[in-house]
């Protein structure tokens, strides 16, 4: 938590914002009313979701501008909602190719959030607290409408949007020029000052030095003010070392006022285009927990735009005659956290490039590039002889500016060098946040597999999703099944909107006789020239057999328990379920993929800010199933895995997945480090027999650790599976839709009949439940005679929308034939819910 007294203001105060927004025609100065239209149906969009967390207190005014650009106009507006108020709002321009909407007042409470969409597409919804009392500019939205939609149940929740900006040019044609350099006067800054005129940019930063020696008021009004003084007016300055000669840096707060941050700060954030851009002070406090380092991370927490360069003086990355500036490595691990695209720097009075990498050095695409350009003016430095693995250019004979010409979706940077020197670079690059902007929609399949024996029948919960813009209706079909199998959809098309999900049903039924084997079922889900596929594996087990007891794909909160002993000593990459990053290093260790859906259990899921960041280290992890009653009879373990290291691993590392029964406990599978050897990661298939373990009930533990030298260790694990040779299915299932209220319960009966004795100790519990934030969840199942088998409870932390159900209980104790219900309870404020479906196989 940031506390209320580190919380500060952009500026010093109020007048310094007003000042700062005022430097260049922001959204807010009217030239032409906006059409205003309520209650039009929401376009189209390419909707991205922002979840932008600050601490509990809110965050200190804060004032962003939104710099003027060519072929840009601005227009006033006055649409503003509350919960009481919370109708869709549009602003509108006639013509215009898109719209950039300022917001003066955007503060959500809870879980409520606000979206805006633009008619042609583009779209972003705002969910946290991150934007209180801050006055900001959205990106770019296409169409010549933007539809402002909340959706607010807190009534402190609100929104005032004061103004616009509006292209009349498309926008992947619209660009900006943003040109700089530092370390300036210098014998050469009226050289440097000439560029900057003939490349006319729509704003100019400096990276500190600006002037020499000591940026004293008397130097800053001499050489500077007669080269870079007309610039002035649209320059973003930052200080270097040198201003700091003179005490508090005064000579250079004199001299730009306002536009230099608050005094004794100099830090400050602006907007240009669809670019957040940083002005960083170097010269002062930069560790982590720090005033600026704070302030950063809340700056990027606030940041709607897609494309951001940050700017100060010291480079981290440097092979001239300055040391690296390590100090600003806590900037920099702010700025990778927010997958910042650039940085800029001076200090040595030379030109370099460096390619994207973290702030340890490591080289990733989501990397930062740092381009060195303390080319202003001053004498140069010399570079060393060292070519460094990241080091892309460098140059240190020519003076000259950088200019980035700024898109959109990316950037082209070049050097360009005064006149009679010829050295050049140039390239370009897509920002990080810059996503697809094609209408797309996906498929998923949960439960990803089936096993069902001859006679029996099946279901998984097919969900489509639209995606980057896509709204409208998609048809369903399935097909590989084999001979002796039915396999249907329903429904047979879905509607679906950007952003949004919906839900079909793939039913099998496997007609008795039906040989047993392994297939494939394509569900294909089309709209237009749109088509994808998801993939479901069945099983059909030999006649009376094949039953699944137990199976987990990890696409849902199933009850796993991470630590269950308390005596865990890893003090990194312990077990969690979630979407695996890439980490490679020499191969790669942590694979990207999962075998199905999207999630697994992972020693540490996140590729951190190397590949050593987040893998096994300290001792061990372990993670434990809930109970899984096992039949009698026999049953069959299956699993993917995937255990992988560096070379500077050893036999004392492992992963090892064991069963723990009543009274025994098996080792179904140990994997240890090799010495001097690089184990890449991949995918095996683990299958174990069961049968030593009939009729108990179990728990599947998985357990790796790096004991030995510390070494780079990561391991997951994958859809797990339990299979019953004995015993026939018959399931019994409830397809009415029942409203789950909220703060409220609902239970839907089963009448089950035919069945002798009492359930079996597994009777399996399936169910599908739509619901905004499944945390809020109980759900029970009650036995004909009362019994309660608990299922799954709250959780407040329980993030994700919707549940599904695949679990087994011990019904032994209680009569199989009555009525058996299931109970779902909402718990917490606000949302509502549906129990889609549900069943029992016994």
């Amino acid at each position: 938590m940031i506390p209320p007294q580190r919380r500060f203001r952009l500026l010093s105060g109020t007048a310094c914002l007003a000042m700062l927004a005022a430097l260049g025609p922001g959204p807010a100065q009217a030239q032409a009313a906006p059409t205003q239209v309520e209650g039009r149906p929401a376009p189209t969009t390419n909707l991205r979701t922002v979840q932008a967390t600050t601490a509990q207190a809110a965050p200190a005014e804060d004032t962003v501008p939104q710099l003027a650009e060519t072929g840009a106009t601005t227009g006033s507006a006055d649409v503003s909602g509350s919960a009481a108020k919370a109708a869709a709002r549009q602003v509108c321009s006639s013509g215009a190719k898109w719209l950039r909407l300022r917001f003066t007042k955007l503060d959500l409470r809870g879980k409520d959030s606000l979206t805006v969409t633009g008619s042609a597409g583009g779209g972003f919804r705002f969910t946290g607290d991150a934007w209180r009392d801050r006055v900001f500019t959205t990106r770019a939205l296409q169409g010549d409408c933007v539809t402002v939609q909340p959706s607010f149940g807190d009534p402190a929740s609100a929104y005032t949007v004061d103004g616009y900006q509006a292209g009349a040019q498309p926008l992947a044609a619209a660009e900006v020029v943003v040109a700089g350099a530092g370390d300036i006067c210098g014998s050469a800054c009226a050289s440097t000052a000439k560029l900057v005129t003939a490349i006319n940019p729509a704003a100019v930063f400096t990276t500190g030095d600006n002037a020499y020696e000591s940026g004293t008021l008397s130097e800053y009004n001499g050489a500077y003010k007669q080269t870079w003084g007309p610039f002035f007016d649209k320059t973003y300055p930052i200080p270097g070392n040198h201003e700091y000669k003179t005490s508090g840096a005064s000579g250079y707060f004199d001299y730009f006022g306002a536009r230099a941050g608050a005094r004794g700060k100099g830090y400050y954030s602006w907007d240009i285009g669809d670019w957040h851009f940083i002005a960083l002070n170097s010269n002062i406090s930069m560790s982590a927990g720090s005033a600026q380092e704070q302030w950063l991370r809340q700056d990027l927490a606030a940041n709607a735009k897609p494309c951001t360069a940050a700017y100060l003086h010291h480079p981290l990355y440097n092979v001239g005659n300055h040391s690296p500036s390590t100090g600003t490595r806590p900037l920099w691990k702010a700025l990778y956290d927010h997958k910042a695209d650039l940085m800029l720097a001076g200090h040595d009075h030379n030109y370099q490039r460096w390619a994207l990498q973290d702030h340890l050095g490591n080289a990733t695409p989501n990397g930062i590039r740092e381009i060195l350009v303390g080319t202003g003016g001053r004498s140069f430095y010399s570079l060393s002889t060292s070519n460094p693995a990241n080091l892309q250019a460098k140059n240190a004979n020519t003076h000259g500016v950088l200019k980035l010409t700024l898109s959109s979706t990316g950037y082209r940077f070049d050097f360009v060098p005064i006149a009679g020197r010829t050295f050049t670079d140039s390239g370009t690059a897509t920002c990080h946040k810059a996503g697809p902007t094609t209408p797309d929609i996906s498929l998923s399949a949960q439960p990803s597999s089936l096993n069902v024996a001859p006679g029996a029948s099946g279901t998984s919960t097919v969900q489509v999703a639209g995606q980057n813009g896509f709204a409208g209706t998609v048809q369903l079909a399935v097909s590989g099944q084999p001979s002796g199998v039915t396999a249907t959809v329903t429904p047979s098309s879905v509607t679906v909107a950007d952003g949004a999900t919906a839900n079909a049903t793939l039913n099998v039924s496997v007609a008795a006789g039906t040989p047993a084997g392994s297939h494939t079922l394509t569900v294909t889900g089309t709209s237009g020239s749109l088509s994808k596929t998801t993939t479901v594996r069945l099983t059909i087990g030999s006649d009376g057999g094949g039953t699944t007891v137990f199976a987990d794909d990890f696409e849902a909160e199933r009850g796993w328990t991470v630590n269950p002993a308390s005596s865990d000593t890893a003090t990194s990459g312990r077990w969690e379920r979630g979407d695996p990053e890439e980490t490679a290093e020499s191969g790669v260790k942590q694979l990207g993929t999962t075998v199905s859906g999207v999630n697994a259990l992972v020693t540490g899921r996140l590729a951190g800010s190397g590949p050593g960041a987040d893998d096994v280290d300290g001792g061990v992890t372990t993670v434990r199933s809930p109970a899984i009653t096992l039949p009698a009879g026999a049953s069959t373990l299956t699993l993917s895995h995937t255990f992988a290291h560096r070379d500077n691993s050893g036999p004392d590392d492992y992963l090892r997945v064991k069963v723990v029964g009543a009274n025994s406990t098996a080792t179904v599978l140990s994997r240890t480090g090799t010495a001097a050897t690089d184990l890449d990661g991949q995918w095996r298939t683990l299958t174990a027999d069961l049968s030593a373990f009939a009729g108990q009930s179990v728990r599947i533990l998985a357990e790796a650790a790096d004991v030995g030298t510390a070494s780079l260790i990561e391991a997951a694990i994958d859809d797990v599976q339990i299979t019953s040779s004995g015993g026939g299915d018959t399931t019994f299932s409830n397809d009415t839709e029942f409203p789950v209220p909220d703060r409220s319960s609902v239970e839907s009966p089963i009448e089950v009949t035919g069945q002798s004795g009492n359930a079996p100790a597994g009777l399996r519990v399936n169910a599908r439940i739509s619901h905004p934030y499944r945390g809020d969840l109980v759900v029970e199942l009650v036995a004909p005679g009362g019994h309660i088998f608990p299922i799954k409870a709250a959780h407040s932390k329980e993030d994700g929308t919707d549940l599904t159900v695949s679990t087994a209980v011990d019904g032994s104790g209680t009569a199989a034939n009555g009525q058996w219900r299931l109970r779902v309870k909402d718990t917490l404020d606000q949302d509502n819910g549906v129990l889609n479906r549900w069943s029992l196989t016994f």
